[in-house]
């Protein structure tokens, strides 16, 4: 029961590190140290357990995927979604508090790049090679996502997909993605509220995406571990731009409902109080993955 208990904490960190755009479940997954089994659960959902539902056989269909992991784990991970949505609304938080929300979201990328580089093992010149390629391709993908997108259901499932891929990299966070394709108010909302019109196709894409790209990630992983870590560390970093807390932020009113059109990144030139708050919550985002990370440790010398 105890260890029921520890998976669903650590459902309830993955969780929420998918709610905020800032630390992505995969990366708390890896820093908790249950990323391998992560993966390994995820793809026992393959071609023979379908055969076991095709042909009716529930007891070996029950068996196969690791359920005594995954359902604490999705427990926890439900319990984050409803409580940064129903409890804690952060899409009314970033419009409200800007600089203090992005500051916590800026501290959670900063520490767990910190956390991340030292899994690369070296940091020789194939690091820094497959290191500036994902900083160029994150500053390349937050500047190139256009302002508005549409709320259609082939985007909302398209959103689905690229979110739950991002989840699972140990790296990119999925409503971080959610934030850049514009989307991610809205499907927050739509937890929030049980809007089935957006979440039936982000679902629905959700799980098309969890089934592919595990066993691509599961693959890449396996082969090319090294390369692949820096890339998204590197993603990481060119994606801070956008996260950076102190934004000039455009909006304009469409169907009573406030969108993001622009952001322009500045340099503070005072320390005013929503720039002390803002420093605030970097540090405490970073103190966060900094423990987190040392609780996973702990946890793997312990088993």
């Amino acid at each position: 029961m105890i260890q029921k208990l520890i998976l669903a904490g650590k459902g309830f960190c993955m969780g929420a590190a998918d709610v905020v755009p800032g630390v992505s479940g995969g990366t708390m997954a890896f820093i908790l140290g249950i990323y391998e089994k992560l993966i390994a659960a995820i793809s026992s959902f393959d071609a023979i357990w379908l055969q076991h539902i095709f042909k009716l056989e529930l007891k070996p269909a029950l068996q196969r995927p690791h359920f005594g992991f995954l359902i604490p784990l999705i427990i926890g991970i439900v319990c984050a979604l409803l409580f940064f949505t129903r409890i804690i609304p952060l899409p009314i938080l970033l419009h409200t508090h800007p600089e203090p929300i992005y500051g916590l979201f800026f501290g959670l990328i900063v520490g767990s790049i910190i956390v991340l580089l030292p899994e690369t093992e070296r940091f020789d010149s194939p690091t820094l090679f497959f290191l500036t390629i994902g900083t160029l391709a994150g500053w390349f993908i937050v500047n190139l996502v256009p302002t508005n997108t549409p709320d259609t259901a082939w985007f909302l499932f398209l959103s689905g997909m690229l979110a739950i891929s991002a989840m699972l990299l140990p790296g990119i966070s999925g409503s971080f993605i959610l934030l850049i394709l514009r989307k991610y108010e809205t499907i927050l909302n739509g937890i929030g509220h049980f809007n089935l019109t957006v979440l039936i196709p982000f679902g629905l894409g959700a799980l098309t995406g969890l089934v592919v790209f595990s066993r691509f990630l599961n693959w890449l992983l396996a082969h090319f571990y090294r390369a692949t870590l820096a890339v998204i560390i590197g993603i990481l970093i060119g994606s801070l731009w956008e996260i950076w807390p102190f934004q000039i932020r455009k909006y304009i009113q469409i169907h009573h409902k406030e969108h993001l059109i622009s952001t322009t990144p500045y340099w503070p030139d005072s320390l005013t109080q929503p720039v002390i708050y803002a420093l605030l919550m970097m540090l405490l985002g970073m103190t966060l993955v900094f423990i987190i990370s040392e609780w996973g440790k702990r946890g793997q010398i312990r088993n």
